[in-house]
């Protein structure tokens, strides 16, 4: 198997105030974990900065312009309570839709069997005309859209593990037939959608919410009784993980208590079905996790077995 890594320095340029979740010590605390040894074979490389035409594959102009509005040429701007930009924010949201069409492209023309993209802001609250959540651009909608418009993908399935909802990504394609999506989340939560009864014009929404104070079983018996069985069905040619590590037991903004091996076996759930179906192709990105150690833990051993396949 061959990963790899799409990363940039600008990601740690896009400053949020002081005690916010969504820090850059998310990024030096994975990249600390990506010192060891295991990860010696990991292809690093640089994301490139992606340009205003890929935001509009997933989001109409007046968003693009509305977010572009809030830029502040210094100090920290807000689109709403928890959602901010500086003035290296743009530039680091647009390359970090850079690095998921790249990796992409990494994964249809087999320079990469599979891609982890670590980069922020993350995108998957993103809605089609809405910033929120933390999230500018929705990442994993643009990467699903260039897959189909440049590679020809009929079926892009994504999974998103992480512990809030990705309703950015749920109305986005709440009426396409082409693209799966698959969440578990802990609910009630933040942002408050994702009931089983959202399944989407053609039943390719596929929501599975977990109850708080609960954990690895009933996480792994979702995936086991909703999001693979919806794989299987759907046989997509490539599947998009939003790779959210906030479900795991230290994290402070959530009560879903997995460890490190759920996401170990959650990626390995995934690999075997991307091996049937998808010739190996899986593009992962990063989106919540705010325990340092627990996301350094959880996404090293995520992209781990994504090095073993």
């Amino acid at each position: 198997m061959t990963t790899i890594l799409y990363e940039n320095p600008i990601f740690l340029e896009h400053q949020v105030p002081e005690g916010h979740p969504e820090r850059p010590d998310r990024l030096r605390a994975l990249n600390l974990a990506l010192e060891h040894e295991r990860f010696s074979d990991l292809v690093r490389k640089q994301a490139p900065q992606g340009n205003e035409d890929l935001v509009l594959l997933a989001h109409p102009e007046e968003h693009l312009r509305a977010v572009m509005s809030v830029i502040p040429e210094e100090g920290i701007n807000s689109f709403e309570a928890d959602t901010h930009a500086s003035p290296a924010s743009l530039q680091a949201a647009l390359t970090g839709i850079g690095g998921a069409v790249a990796a992409v492209d990494a994964v249809f023309t087999g320079k990469a069997d599979n891609v982890f993209v670590a980069s922020r802001p993350p995108g998957h609250h993103a809605e089609k005309m809405k910033a929120m959540g933390f999230c500018f651009f929705n990442n994993a909608a643009i990467a699903a859209r260039h897959a189909q418009r440049v590679h020809g993908a009929e079926r892009v399935a994504i999974v998103d593990w992480d512990v809030h909802h990705g309703n950015g990504t749920q109305d986005i394609f709440y009426d396409d037939a082409s693209v799966l999506f698959c969440s578990t989340h802990q609910m009630p939560l933040y942002p408050g959608t994702g009931a089983k009864d959202e399944t989407g014009t053609h039943n390719t929404i596929v929501n599975a919410p977990l109850s708080p104070d609960t954990g690895s079983e009933h996480f792994r018996e979702a995936f086991k009784s909703r999001v693979l069985p919806a794989l299987e069905r759907f046989q997509p040619d490539l599947i998009i993980i939003s790779a959210g590590f906030d479900a795991h037991h230290r994290d402070p903004l959530a009560q879903i208590n997995l460890v490190g091996d759920d996401f170990d076996w959650a990626t390995g759930r995934l690999l075997d079905v991307a091996g049937k179906h998808a010739s190996n192709r899986i593009v992962s990105l990063l989106e919540g996790g705010y325990d340092l150690v627990g996301l350094a833990e959880s996404a090293g051993l995520h992209i781990q077995r994504l090095m073993r396949g």
